[in-house]
């Protein structure tokens, strides 16, 4: 069930990360400063890539299969939310006070990689 959740929230982020694409194309651009345009951007592709590598890692675990893996995927999960979900509600006039969610974000984004790579140095066969 846990594993049905994982596909169902990487495919949600998929779709989200495909319409914040399309709206920042059509609807920010130019109505926004080049800054927060260019955070939206950000946003768009850090949360792309990650859904990849989340989808990456699903199919993955279902031939070899490792602690460090569920742990890699639920950190990049929440560091998307943060990081992307900050800069989306930033460059659409959310509070300054998010903008410390953004660094945390990302910190958890950095640390679903390491934990993924020691995951690999430590299991026997990857």
């Amino acid at each position: 069930m846990k594993e049905k959740i994982e596909w169902m929230a990487a495919c949600f982020s998929g779709f989200i990360g495909v319409m914040a694409g399309a709206f920042g194309a059509h609807g920010l651009q130019g109505t926004v400063s080049e800054a927060l345009f260019h955070a939206w951007e950000t946003a768009v592709r850090y949360q792309m890539w990650h859904t990849l590598a989340i989808m990456l890692v699903l199919v993955w675990r279902q031939q070899h299969a490792f602690t460090a893996q569920r742990a890699a995927v639920r950190l990049w999960m929440a560091g998307t939310v943060m990081f992307s979900g900050s800069l989306y509600a930033l460059t659409l006039g959310a509070p300054s006070w998010l903008g410390p969610v953004t660094p945390v974000g990302g910190t958890l984004l950095m640390a679903g990689w390491l934990t993924l790579a020691w995951g690999i140095f430590r299991h026997q066969r990857c």
